[in-house]
């Protein structure tokens, strides 16, 4: 069977991680957070341009120079995981990259990803209240911008259309019963 690539998509707070981390056990992928893979080099490179090594989302610095890097070192290195055969699972928002339809056209051929990779995109969906609550809950210092200017970053969240082709596309509505193997099973079992 062909190596499977599962992107993981959502805002903060929408159970990404949840989700990610429940694929990953289900389908034996390999797990890749964009936070455990580039958080301690970004702080760096943050602080060593003299900004908030924990400012993301209004921190030009990093939309500039550093956001970019850490997509392209995830896609890298989930092209060694799919080249071995492995199945991988991408935790990670890739917002800014919604817009281009070609993205993973464009990704695959740039990192060498195998013709007959299987892609699936899983759009994380989640009610307002309930992202506030869990972003405020988590307490991460780099989702300050975020709750001080709660209703831009939900705007945008909710304005982000994903027009990646190339991919079969899951909703999976966390907003109610939450996530759980069942309702994991449910969502991937049409693509089974």
């Amino acid at each position: 069977m062909p190596a499977r690539l599962y992107f993981v998509i959502g805002p903060a707070g929408s159970g990404k991680s949840t989700v990610s981390t429940l694929i990953a056990e289900r389908t034996h992928a390999a797990y890749l957070d964009k936070d455990s893979v580039a958080t301690f080099f970004t702080e760096a490179l943050l602080e060593l341009a003299g900004t908030d090594k924990h400012e993301r989302d209004n921190n030009e610095f990093y939309q500039r120079s550093v956001m970019d890097l850490e997509y392209e070192t995830l896609l890298r290195l989930a092209g060694d995981n799919l080249r071995l055969g492995n199945s991988v699972v991408l935790d990670a928002p890739f917002v800014r990259y919604f817009p281009r339809q070609d993205f993973l056209e464009a990704a695959g051929a740039r990192h060498d990803w195998p013709a007959d990779a299987q892609i699936f995109v899983v759009h994380v969906t989640v009610e307002g209240s309930r992202v506030r609550d869990r972003v405020e809950g988590r307490g991460y210092e780099r989702d300050a911008w975020k709750l001080a200017h709660w209703d831009e970053f939900w705007a945008t969240a909710q304005a982000a259309e994903c027009r990646w082709r190339g991919a079969h596309h899951i909703l999976f509505d966390n907003s109610t019963e939450g996530m759980t193997a069942p309702n994991l099973d449910a969502a991937l079992a049409e693509f089974a």
